[in-house]
C-alpha cells in the first residue's frame, strides 16, 4: 500500500486540487436559508362563503367538505374550525407522503364536491411549507398619501418589480382597501320612480360592457367587430340611463338624479400599521429552493429602482436574513475560532508549526469537498447544515491529529526516518481510523429512519457530518501521510521533545491514577460506574425538557384578541395602548401590526390579528425577558386583550406541523354546552398553574349579529318573498358590486348601496324602505323582525367529532414538567366520563421526537456494539466499551442538569453523536493492545500510556471547536448550543472513563475469567 500511495501521489495531488475548487465553487453556488427543506405533511383549504352564521356555514359548507375531504388518500387526521361565513379545513398526512399530489387530489376533491355547496362559495388549496410566511416584510408609509395610493403603489410598481426577483415564490400586498366608485342611491327617489337598487345595479352592469361579435375581412384587413361602451369615470356612471318604470312608455333618467357617484374604498375591515402609522405591507415569500440572503439583496435593488414617489418612504419590517446572516456568522465564527484553539493544542502538545499548518490546509480542503458534496444532493446552507460542519470541525482536526501524532512518535522512537518508513508507520494506523471514523458514522445511519420534524432538520446535519467525516477519512489515511514523509523533518520531532516536559508530568499524573485504580480494579470500576450511574439516573428525573432549543430571532410575534365582536375602532384604540407600551421598550427597533389580518394568512376576525416586532441588535435583554416584560405590562394596562407572544420560526413550526402552541388539551363531546363548560372549567384550572400563561380556553366567539327574521306573510302581502328582501337589503347595507371599470392595468369596481346616514346603526336596519314589485314602498320592519343575536361561537371539529381545544404556554418552566402538572390537574377536574381529553400541541410532537430520537440512541450502542465485535472479535471488549460509552452519556445527562439546559431534540442529538465520538476514544485504545495474546496488567497500562496524548489531544479539540457553539452567544447560535454542550460534557467525562475505568474494567473481567478456568 505505501508503494502504491508513492507511485500515485501525483494523481492524489490533483484530485485534492480539484475538489478543493469545485467545492469553493460549489459553496458560492449553494442557496441559503433558515432552515433545510422539508416537506410538512399538511394541506389547509380556506373556504369562503360569503356572509352567513357560523351554524349554517357548518352544515351546508363544512362539514360537506370534511367529508369528501376523508376520501383524500392517505389522510390521517382532518381538523376545521368554523366561523362566519369562512372555514378552514387543514388535512394532514404521513410524513414522506408525496405532498404535491396529496394538494391535486385535495383540490380535486373539493372541485367535485362544489357544485353541490351553495352558490358564490370559493376555496384555496394550499400547501402548509415555509413559503406561507415572508422572509422579507417592507412597510410603505408617507406623509401626504392616503392607504389607497399607498396600494395602489404597492401594487402597480412594488409587485411587479419584485415578483420577478429569481427564487421569490409570491408578493403579497396587505392594507389599503382597493379603489372603487361608490354609488350611492337615493331611496326616496328611487321608491317615486318605481326603481330598486338592483335595477340600479343592473343599469349599470349592462351599460359597462364590451363584447367582441365576430371577425370581417374587408379590402386586404382583418378585423374584429367590437360592439362597446366602456364606463371610465364617475361622470360616465352617472350618465349611465335607469328606466324609470316597467312600461314601455316608462321615461329615462340617468344615474346622476338618483345617485351620488365618488371614488372610495371597497368595504375592509382590516388595519395595518406600521410603527404606529397607517401603511401598506408587502410581504415577500420565498420559494423552497430560494437563497434567502441573495432574494432580500435583489429585492433592495429593485426597489431603489421601482421609481417610488419621494414622499413614500419603503421600511424592512421584517428581515430573515438577518437571522440567516448571524447563524451563519455564528458558525463560520466557531468554524475558525475552533481551528484556531485546534492549532494551539497542537503546538501544545508537539511544539510544530509544519504539524499545525498540515492541520491549517487539511480543514479547508475537506469542508470545500464537503460543499462540493452538499450542492450534488442539492442541499443548502443553512442553520443544520453549517453547523454540521461546526461539529465536524474537531473530528475533522482530530483525524489529521490522530494520524500525525502516531507518525510523530515513531519519529520519536526512530523507527520512521525515511519517506518509505514514515508511510509504513502511517499505514499502522489505517485499521483503527478507519474504525474510529465509522464509528461515528455508524450513529447517523438510523436517522434515516427518522421522520418528522426531528428527521428533517437532523438528516441534514448527519449528510453533512458524514460527508465531512468520509473526505476526512480518506485524506487523513492517504493524503496527511504523503505530505507527511516528504515534509516532516527531524527537527519536527526534536520539537516533540521539548514538550516531553509538558507529557512527562501528565504522564506522571496519568500513573499515579493508574496505580490507585489497579489496586483494586473490580472496586474500582463499580464504584465509578454506581456513581454515574445514580447520577444520570437523578439527571434524567430532574433535567429539564423541551422539543425546540430556545433561539434569539431578533424579533417576534404578538398575536392579539379583543373581545368577541369588538368594533374596529374599539380594537384600534385598545392597539394603541399597546403599541405606547411597545415604543416604550428600549430594545425595540420597529413593529408593524395587522388587525383582521395575519402574518402568515389564516381564518381571522376584525377583533383580532398579530403584530411582528423587531429588536435592535447589538448588547440588549435576552429575548425571552423582553416578550414577558410586554406580555405582563399588557396584562396590567390593557385589560380585556387577550395576548399570546412566540418567536417567529416556533410560530412558523407550530403552524405547519398542527399547532403552535406547546400546551393543548383537546376535549371531545357530542353535547356543545358540556363542552363549552368543561372548556371553561379546564382554562380556569390550567391557568392557575405555575409558569402556565396565556391560556385560551377555545370558546373563540366569532361576534353578534343582527337578525331579520321575515314574516312571510306580511312580506307576501306587499308582493315580497324572503328572498328578494333579503337582495334589497343586502343591496342597501353591504352594497352590490354592478361592473367594473378599467383603470389602466387596474380594474376598479363600481358599488351601488345605500347613502351611510342610513345604514350606520343597528337601530335603522327596520325602518330601511324596501320597494314592492308595484312600486310602493315598505318598511322593513313592517315585514321583518329585526333583533340582536347574541355571539356565534366559532365551530371546531377533529376526524368529524366536534372538540374544543384548550392552549397555553409557558415561562419560566420547561415542558416537561409543565404538562405533567397541566395532565394532573386536568384529572383532578374530574370531568364528565361523556368529555374524552387527548394532550396535542407542541408537547405531542416532542413526544414523537423523543420516542424516534431514543430508538436511534438505542440503535448507534448496537451498531457501535457490532463494530467494535467486528474490529477486536472480544465480546468482553465489547462490552466493557460499552459500559464507557453509556457511563459517558448519563454524564452528558449530569451536564445538563447541572447548566440548566433543556433535553430537548438538539441535547438527545448531542446524546447520540456522543457515543460514536467515545467509542472513537475506545478504539484507538483498544488498538494499541494485542488481540491475539493473552491480557496482562502491563499491557493495559502500556496502552494507556502510549494514547494518552492522542486521547488527550482529539477529546480537548473537540471539546475547544465545540465551545464558541456551547456558548451560544451570536444570534441563531442557540438551535446547536444543546448539542455542543452534551458533547462537551460527554468527551470530558470519557477522557478519565476510557484511560482508567476501561482498563479497570477489562482487567476485572479477565481476572473474573482467570478464576473461572482455575476453578474448572
Amino acid at each position: 500500500m505505501s508503494a502504491a500511495l508513492s507511485r500515485h501521489a501525483r494523481s492524489i495531488w490533483l484530485a485534492v486540487a480539484l475538489l478543493t475548487l469545485g467545492g469553493l465553487l460549489a459553496a458560492t453556488k449553494l442557496p441559503v436559508s433558515l432552515f433545510p427543506h422539508i416537506d410538512y405533511p399538511r394541506v389547509v383549504v380556506a373556504v369562503d362563503a360569503g356572509d352567513r352564521d357560523a351554524a349554517q356555514m357548518a352544515a351546508e359548507i363544512t362539514r360537506p367538505i370534511e367529508v369528501a375531504l376523508r376520501a383524500v388518500p392517505g389522510v390521517t387526521r382532518i381538523r376545521s374550525t368554523t366561523s362566519r361565513g369562512s372555514a378552514e379545513v387543514a388535512l394532514n398526512f404521513d410524513w414522506g407522503d408525496d405532498m404535491a399530489q396529496a394538494t391535486l387530489a385535495t383540490q380535486g376533491a373539493i372541485a367535485t364536491i362544489l357544485p353541490d355547496l351553495p352558490a358564490g362559495t370559493r376555496f384555496e388549496v394550499r400547501r402548509s411549507d415555509p413559503t406561507i410566511f415572508p422572509v422579507l416584510g417592507i412597510a410603505l408609509t408617507s406623509d401626504n398619501l392616503d392607504q389607497q395610493a399607498l396600494r395602489q403603489i404597492a401594487e402597480l410598481k412594488v409587485l411587479p418589480a419584485l415578483s420577478t426577483v429569481p427564487g421569490v415564490a409570491g408578493v403579497d400586498v396587505l392594507g389599503g382597501s382597493p379603489r372603487e366608485f361608490a354609488v350611492d342611491v337615493d331611496p326616496g327617489r328611487l321608491q317615486a320612480l318605481g326603481l330598486t337598487l338592483p335595477d340600479v345595479a343592473t343599469a349599470i352592469g349592462k351599460a359597462n360592457s364590451v363584447r367582441g361579435v365576430g371577425k370581417m375581412e374587408d379590402r386586404h384587413r382583418l378585423y374584429l367587430v367590437l360592439v362597446e361602451n366602456r364606463v371610465a369615470s364617475a361622470a360616465d356612471i352617472a350618465a349611465i340611463p335607469v328606466k324609470s318604470g316597467q312600461t314601455s312608455g316608462a321615461g329615462l333618467v340617468t344615474l346622476g338624479q338618483v345617485a351620488h357617484i365618488h371614488p372610495a374604498a371597497a368595504p375592509d375591515f382590516t388595519k395595518v400599521t406600521s410603527n404606529g402609522r397607517n401603511a401598506v405591507l408587502v410581504n415577500v415569500r420565498q420559494a423552497l429552493t430560494g437563497d434567502t440572503v441573495t432574494i432580500v439583496k435583489a429585492v433592495d435593488a429593485r426597489l431603489k429602482q421601482a421609481g417610488l414617489p419621494p414622499s413614500v418612504k419603503a421600511t424592512p419590517f421584517y428581515d430573515q436574513s438577518e437571522l440567516v446572516t448571524g447563524a451563519a456568522d455564528a458558525v463560520r465564527d466557531a468554524i475558525i475560532l475552533g481551528a484556531i484553539l485546534a492549532g494551539l493544542v497542537l503546538f501544545l502538545f508537539l511544539r510544530s508549526g509544519r504539524l499545525m499548518l498540515i492541520t491549517g490546509l487539511m480543514l479547508p480542503a475537506v469542508l470545500a469537498a464537503t460543499c462540493l458534496a452538499l450542492f450534488a444532493l442539492h442541499m443548502s446552507f443553512n442553520m443544520m447544515t453549517l453547523g454540521g460542519m461546526a461539529a465536524a470541525v474537531g473530528l475533522v482536526v482530530d483525524d489529521a491529529v490522530v494520524m500525525l501524532e502516531h507518525v510523530m512518535r515513531r519519529m520519536q522512537e526512530g523507527r520512521a526516518t525515511t519517506p518509505p518508513t514514515l508511510l509504513e508507520a502511517a499505514a499502522e494506523m489505517g485499521r483503527p481510523l478507519v474504525g474510529s471514523t465509522m464509528a461515528t458514522i455508524i450513529v447517523f445511519l438510523p436517522l434515516a429512519f427518522v421522520s418528522g420534524v426531528t428527521g428533517g432538520f437532523f438528516q441534514a446535519l448527519a449528510v453533512t457530518m458524514v460527508a465531512a467525516l468520509a473526505v476526512s477519512l480518506l485524506y487523513a489515511r492517504y493524503v496527511i501521510p504523503l505530505i507527511a514523509a516528504h515534509w516532516l523533518r527531524d527537527k519536527d520531532a526534536e520539537a516533540a521533545e521539548r514538550a516531553d516536559g509538558f507529557m512527562a508530568r501528565l504522564s506522571k499524573w496519568y500513573a499515579a491514577a493508574g496505580d490507585g485504580a489497579f489496586k483494586r480494579p473490580a472496586l474500582f470500576a463499580g464504584i465509578v460506574a454506581a456513581a454515574l450511574v445514580v447520577l444520570g439516573v437523578l439527571a434524567w428525573s430532574h433535567v429539564p425538557s423541551g422539543f425546540m432549543p430556545a433561539m434569539d430571532e431578533g424579533g417576534f410575534v404578538l398575536d392579539y384578541k379583543a373581545q368577541s365582536g369588538a368594533s374596529l375602532e374599539d380594537t384600534d384604540r385598545l392597539l394603541r395602548q399597546v403599541e405606547d407600551i411597545i415604543r416604550a421598550t428600549p430594545e425595540v427597533a420597529s413593529y408593524s401590526r395587522r388587525t383582521g389580518l395575519q402574518l402568515g394568512g389564516g381564518l381571522t376576525e376584525a377583533d383580532e390579528g398579530d403584530y411582528f416586532i423587531r429588536l435592535k441588535g447589538g448588547s440588549r435583554r435576552p429575548i425571552e425577558d423582553v416578550m414577558a416584560d410586554i406580555r405582563q405590562q399588557v396584562a396590567a394596562k390593557v385589560p380585556g386583550l387577550e395576548v399570546e407572544l412566540i418567536q417567529l420560526m416556533e410560530d412558523l413550526i407550530g403552524d405547519l406541523t398542527a399547532v403552535p402552541e406547546p400546551i393543548e388539551v383537546k376535549l371531545f363531546g357530542d353535547d356543545p354546552k358540556q363542552l363549552a363548560d368543561a372548556a371553561a372549567k379546564v382554562g380556569g384550572a390550567i391557568g392557575k398553574i405555575d409558569g402556565v400563561v396565556e391560556v385560551v380556553d377555545g370558546l373563540r366567539v366569532a361576534g353578534d349579529a343582527v337578525s331579520v327574521r321575515v314574516d312571510p306573510g306580511a312580506a307576501a302581502q306587499q308582493g315580497l318573498d324572503p328572498d328578494a328582501v333579503a337582495s334589497q337589503v343586502e343591496a342597501l347595507v353591504g352594497g352590490s358590486a354592478a361592473t367594473n371599470v378599467r383603470a389602466g392595468e387596474q380594474l376598479v369596481g363600481v358599488r351601488v348601496r345605500a347613502p351611510e346616514e342610513l345604514r350606520r346603526r343597528t337601530d335603522q336596519i327596520a325602518a330601511l324602505v324596501l320597494t314592492a314589485p308595484d312600486g310602493h314602498a315598505v318598511r322593513l320592519g313592517a315585514i321583518a323582525k329585526v333583533s340582536i343575536d347574541p355571539g356565534q361561537q366559532q365551530l371546531t371539529r377533529e376526524d368529524l367529532a366536534p372538540f374544543i381545544a384548550v392552549t397555553a404556554r409557558l415561562e419560566g418552566r420547561d415542558l416537561g414538567s409543565g404538562m405533567r402538572d397541566v395532565k394532573a390537574t386536568v384529572d383532578g377536574l374530574h370531568l364528565p366520563a361523556s368529555v374524552r381529553v387527548d394532550y396535542g400541541g407542541l408537547y405531542a410532537e416532542q413526544q414523537k421526537s423523543f420516542a424516534d430520537l431514543s430508538l436511534v440512541f438505542a440503535a448507534a450502542v448496537l451498531l457501535t456494539a457490532l463494530l467494535l465485535t467486528l474490529l477486536f472479535e472480544r465480546l468482553a471488549w465489547t462490552g466493557a466499551a460499552l459500559a464507557t460509552v453509556l457511563l459517558s452519556a448519563a454524564a452528558v445527562l449530569a451536564g445538563l442538569w447541572a447548566t440548566g439546559i433543556e433535553l430537548n431534540i438538539s441535547a438527545l442529538m448531542g446524546l447520540t453523536m456522543v457515543v460514536g465520538m467515545v467509542t472513537e476514544l475506545v478504539i484507538f485504545f483498544l488498538a494499541e493492545i494485542d488481540r491475539d495474546a493473552a491480557l496482562t496488567l502491563e499491557a493495559l497500562r502500556e496502552a494507556g500510556a502510549k494514547r494518552l496524548r492522542p486521547i488527550l489531544m482529539s477529546a480537548l479539540i473537540a471539546v475547544l471547536t465545540l465551545a464558541p457553539l456551547a456558548m451560544g452567544v451570536s444570534r441563531g447560535a442557540g438551535l446547536q448550543q444543546p448539542l455542543a454542550t452534551a458533547i462537551i460534557f460527554g468527551l470530558v467525562a470519557a477522557v478519565p472513563l476510557v484511560l482508567l475505568f476501561l482498563p479497570a474494567a477489562l482487567w476485572s473481567i479477565a481476572n473474573v475469567r482467570r478464576r473461572d478456568v482455575r476453578a474448572a
